[in-house]
């Protein structure tokens, strides 16, 4: 038995037009059941609610405002989450909808609940179906956000595999309509896909994309999960385990949760900037970042935030969670460790970013 995390797009859900299509979602669900009834869990990480509410509104088209998009949203998600429950129920399957965003599945004090949540559901024999919780949204909501929340996802649960579906049945080296455009089957490093034109591939319906499928790809690959890019029609073949679509290779090994989250999803609150010598510390000795080795703060941040931390050119080279208020650290620039402590006293015998609150993103 193996666990997958499938996610899917909602220009593989919907018509032309934007609605929902009932013909394509019961083909994915088929797909799903299928690996179901073979013994794999399966979580679904469905975008498609802004478009399933377009119908019940009476709206020809996706709202460009935010308002009416979370208003369809908000319809939508009942209204998709009654669809999916319809065709599993075909299937002898329950389902259960899981309304995450980014920030709740990265968020160090969700992790725990949010991973017993979906154990749980999966011990039950529940199909979890995830999307982003559109209806919330603070800022523009972009379907691509999905991807790399089906990666974080994939994390989450211990997944075995990543199934990205899309409208284009694998990653091409152009686009699929350029002639000479080839399907690229296997990417082992960031190394294949140089000269790789990503940034055309897209449709009318999701805004993500190839590129934000590629930067979930990396996500998961690097936290030990093979990934699959391939299209929806696809999906039965890719859960039964064929060679289909575009395969990305692990490229690291499971990390926690904590480091995955500072790499690929913290919104950072500022910054610290770096002499030469503390970023060789962290990039090559694998040290903690002390008082001594800061040469200045940007932003406005409080103990515990995720910083980026700036190398002298400019490059952000890691990110950590700070241990001082923004407001504390320039009075102790340059300065070392037990200079402060004799000043201030021990409640400041303590490291500006310990080693194991950091994660080097890029290494000089």
């Amino acid at each position: 038995m193996s666990r997958v995390v499938v996610k899917v797009g909602s220009s593989s859900l919907t018509t032309p037009d934007g609605h929902i299509d009932p013909q394509r979602l019961a083909g994915l669900v088929e797909a799903v059941g299928g690996a179901r009834q073979r013994g794999d869990d399966v979580v679904l990480v469905s975008s498609g609610a802004i478009a399933a509410g377009l119908g019940p509104l009476g709206l020809p088209e996706r709202p460009r405002d935010l308002a009416t998009q979370q208003a369809a949203a908000s319809v939508g998600q009942g209204a998709l989450m009654a669809q999916y429950s319809d065709r599993f129920a075909r299937l002898g399957l329950a389902v259960g909808q899981v309304l995450l965003t980014v920030d709740d599945v990265t968020r160090r004090g969700h992790y725990r609940n949010a991973h017993q949540t979906f154990a749980k559901l999966l011990e039950l024999g529940i199909v979890p179906i995830v999307n982003e919780n559109d209806t919330v949204a603070t800022s523009e909501i972009r379907f691509g956000d999905n991807d790399r929340l089906a990666a974080l996802v994939a994390h989450l649960v211990h997944a075995d595999l990543l199934v990205l579906l899309s409208d284009v049945d694998g990653l091409y080296t152009a686009h699929p309509s350029e002639p000479g455009s080839r399907l690229i089957a296997s990417v082992a490093s960031d190394a294949d896909l140089a000269g790789v034109d990503i940034a055309r591939v897209g449709s009318a319906v999701g805004t993500g994309g190839m590129v934000t499928k590629v930067e979930a790809a990396r996500i998961a690959t690097a936290a030990g999960i093979p990934v699959v890019l391939t299209s929806a029609q696809n999906a039965a073949t890719a859960l039964e385990g064929q060679a289909v679509g575009t395969r990305f290779e692990p490229t690291g090994k499971r990390r926690s949760s904590r480091l995955l989250w500072l790499a690929h999803a913290s919104q950072t609150k500022g910054a610290v900037l770096l002499d030469d010598g503390a970023v060789r510390a962290l990039t090559q000795r694998g040290a903690s970042l002390l008082a001594a080795g800061i040469t200045g703060v940007d932003g406005t941040f409080s103990a515990g935030d995720p910083v980026d931390l700036v190398a002298p050119g400019g490059g952000v080279i890691a990110r950590g969670l700070v241990n001082f208020d923004s407001t504390e650290l320039p009075s102790l620039l340059g300065r070392s460790t037990a200079d402060i402590v004799a000043e201030l006293g021990p409640d400041y015998d303590r490291e500006v970013v310990h080693r194991d609150d950091l994660m080097v993103l890029q290494r000089p």
